[in-house]
């Protein structure tokens, strides 16, 4: 029975601690967009070409820059 008196309290406390976790995360804003991770996936491609872009373009600007050292 004395047990009671120690899992009352701790069980009391978890439970508040996690409402203030959920609270915490609607007020932050992690429950805003729930559909864009869902649709991330659909738009993977244009994703890999803006990388290609940028890998491009940096490879661009090496160029440019190693051929300005040389002459």
């Amino acid at each position: 029975m004395e047990i009671v008196f120690v899992l009352l309290p701790i069980s009391l406390f978890l439970i508040g601690l996690a409402i203030a976790i959920f609270v915490w995360a609607v007020n932050s804003g992690q429950f805003d967009d729930l559909d864009r991770q869902g649709y991330e996936i659909l738009f993977e491609r244009d994703k890999n070409k803006d990388n290609e872009k940028n890998k491009d373009k940096e490879k661009n600007r090496i160029s440019h820059d190693s051929a300005g050292d040389e002459s």
